[in-house]
């Protein structure tokens, strides 16, 4: 392998600026494309935002152990080489320089230097060297601005498709060009009208009827015109039109012309030419956060994915071989999982699940925020609900979801004391009360959205599903803010009496299950509509308006069943995750209610392990894995005691 040796200065690659370069025919249009990056804003605006954003990540150099396994170098030579180029260029310069070659020329060269004993890669702009010779498969050698050639194996190539040949890319610059330059058209235009005072064109009219001009009258208005239409309308005062004249303008205003919009299609136009999301450029007429949070995962798996794929691969495929040491199973990877993690609290969420307790010290934690370490801070803070040989995490005890819910503008109460909450008879009415109402208005809108259409019944379960996703989520910000209070009202109930400084107890632990507890009681009262809906919509007849307001009445009867059975099954976890912390060990089965269950009255004062079940099959009243006949309405409660 040749190599050019440097001794730092890079002129002795011969690629100097040569102006007679430019004649030649497949650079011609390479100093087209520099003026238009010079001159358009919308091209300068994507490919700046291509290079910045592949810039910042960053790459890292690994070598593959196994399928499952590898291991990252930091002293190899592909890893020295990307942290420093060139002598003071940074890897951020090296790849800005890449991607906004490649993305404006869809050609990037850079050329094989030994500098000081080490291989480095000396960036040259598309303008200064040219592919020549050989056919359409390999060029025969490089030719660069200064008259100097390069061998093929001299020269790092990456390039894009072009139909016609394998030796260089085509620009989309080409594909934007008629759209470029009628921006560039409509641009001279708005600055010539400004320069016109921002007047439009026009014509003045005399009426046919009026009076002949003499040479002088003619010549004093003509001269009086003159000096208003040279002034820009601001030095030549406001013209009189006599003689019952009228100007008539000629051509676009600006707003005919749509300026605005025009630019906008421009930047759009260049934007998909390079597959990014408008709302990430700056338009953002359809942009929301949610669509935007997704855009920008879809920027790093969709917009900027190919890019770092093709990158990669060429440099391992280019720079790799020329490098000395063991170069098996190594290749370099942009370090996109930094930019994937989501926010912090996103990351912690995940990071507390998949390791089932805390998993930051406080003096981790203290770093963070530029705070010195405590004594005894490198210790993790584990609650004693949460430990090896007990709950691997709280989520385990969920009722089955298939995920937690999303909670994003849930307003959960704090966790507090006794005094700061209410008590279960209390909590449990207001979640009645909230979860009634929030089912007749629910059934109200039905109605009204049933009764809206032409006669005869409509199809009652489009009406339905078309209400669903908003009624499910409305019903779990509902149930999971009632349930938050009701479980610590349940653990407070244990801790008073067990452990009233709530020692190894934290009520953010209850936060996952309750979330989760929340989604199946919303899905299982939304199916519970849905039926009584479907009941209607079979039995169908002229009186199906009486019948669905009967629908919604029963509904409404369940939701204050559905009330009175969530809130037992939340209190019985609250106190069943505060004996856990409190080191209780037994938990006895206390019957209530005016008319019990005949199982459940069987039961009264039965004692069972504290993660053990009972004989009903229930680990707790209420507990959400058990049979609807069981749950249902149940007023019973569990007493504790630490053994025997």
């Amino acid at each position: 392998m040749a190599f050019v040796v440097s001794s730092g200065r890079l002129a002795v690659t011969g690629a100097g600026v040569t102006p007679t370069f430019a004649a030649m025919p497949f650079p011609a249009a390479s100093w087209e494309y520099e003026t238009i990056w010079r001159t358009q804003p919308q091209v300068r605006t994507v490919i700046g935002f291509l290079a910045r954003n592949l810039a910042q990540i960053g790459i890292h150099t690994f070598r593959r152990i196994s399928d499952t396994d590898r291991e990252r170098l930091r002293d190899h030579p592909l890893a020295q080489l990307l942290a420093a180029p060139m002598p003071g260029m940074t890897t951020y310069r090296f790849v800005e320089r890449m991607v906004s070659d490649y993305a404006l020329y869809d050609n990037w060269y850079g050329i094989k230097l030994r500098h000081e004993g080490r291989l480095r890669i000396l960036p040259v702009p598309p303008t200064l060297i040219y592919p020549h010779g050989g056919n359409w498969i390999a060029p025969e050698y490089y030719e660069t601005a200064g008259g100097r050639d390069f061998a093929v194996d001299e020269v790092v190539h990456i390039h894009g498709y072009a139909p016609e040949t394998l030796t260089h890319g085509s620009s989309p610059i080409e594909a934007l060009r008629d759209l470029l330059l009628e921006s560039t058209e409509a641009s001279k235009q708005r600055s010539a009208m400004w320069r016109g005072g921002a007047r439009m064109t026009g014509v003045l009219k005399r009426p046919m009827e009026a009076p002949d001009w003499s040479a002088k009258e003619k010549a004093r208005f003509r001269e009086m015109w003159r000096t208003f239409a040279s002034g820009g309308g601001a030095e030549g005062g406001t013209p009189i039109l006599e003689d019952g004249m009228e100007y008539v303008p000629v051509g676009f205003n600006p707003e005919q012309a749509q300026y605005i919009e025009a630019r906008k299609l421009t930047r759009e136009e260049v934007s998909a030419a390079y597959f990014i999301p408008p709302p990430l450029i700056g338009i953002l007429d359809h942009a929301t956060y949610s669509n935007i949070k997704e855009q920008h995962a879809h920027l790093y798996q969709d917009t900027l994915g190919p890019w770092m794929a093709m990158l990669q691969q060429e440099i391992v495929a280019q720079v790799l071989p020329d490098l000395p040491g063991d170069n098996s199973d190594v290749y370099c990877e942009f370090n996109i999982a930094e930019k994937m993690r989501g926010s912090f609290e996103e990351q912690a969420a995940a990071a507390s699940t998949a390791t089932g307790g805390p998993w930051m010290t406080r003096n981790e934690q203290r770093a963070r925020f530029n705070l010195p370490a405590v004594a005894g801070g490198d210790e993790l803070i584990t609650p004693m609900n949460v430990t090896a040989g007990g709950l691997a995490s709280p989520r385990d005890t969920a009722p089955e979801p298939g995920a937690l819910p999303k909670a994003r503008g849930l307003a959960l109460v704090k966790s507090g004391r006794p005094s700061e909450l209410g008590t279960i008879a209390t909590e449990r009415d207001a979640l009645e009360t909230s979860l009634v109402r929030w089912t007749e208005r629910a059934a109200g809108k039905l109605l009204a959205a049933a009764g809206a259409k032409a006669e005869g019944m409509p199809d009652l379960l489009e009406l339905w599903a078309a209400g669903h996703d908003d009624r499910l989520a409305q019903l779990q910000v509902l149930l999971a803010d009632h349930g938050y209070r009701l479980a610590q009202v349940g653990a407070w109930e244990v801790l008073s009496v067990w452990n009233p400084e709530a020692e190894g107890w934290s009520a953010d632990v209850m936060l996952a299950w309750i979330l989760a507890a929340a989604e199946t009681h919303a899905e299982q009262h939304e199916e519970a509509g849905r039926k009584a809906v479907a009941r209607v919509q079979d039995e169908g007849g002229e009186g199906w308006r009486e019948a669905l307001t009967a629908a919604g009445a029963s509904w409404g009867t369940a939701a204050a069943v559905r009330a009175v059975t969530a809130s037992t099954e939340l209190r019985s976890f609250g106190g069943y995750d505060a004996a856990g912390a409190s080191g209780l060990t037994r938990k006895v089965w206390v019957t209530g209610g005016k008319n019990p269950r005949p199982s459940h009255k069987a039961q009264n004062g039965e004692r069972v392990g504290l993660d053990d079940v009972f004989s009903n099959g229930l680990r707790w009243p209420g507990d959400g894995r058990g049979e609807a006949k069981e749950l249902a309405n149940c007023h019973c409660t569990l007493d504790y005691a630490k053994e025997g």
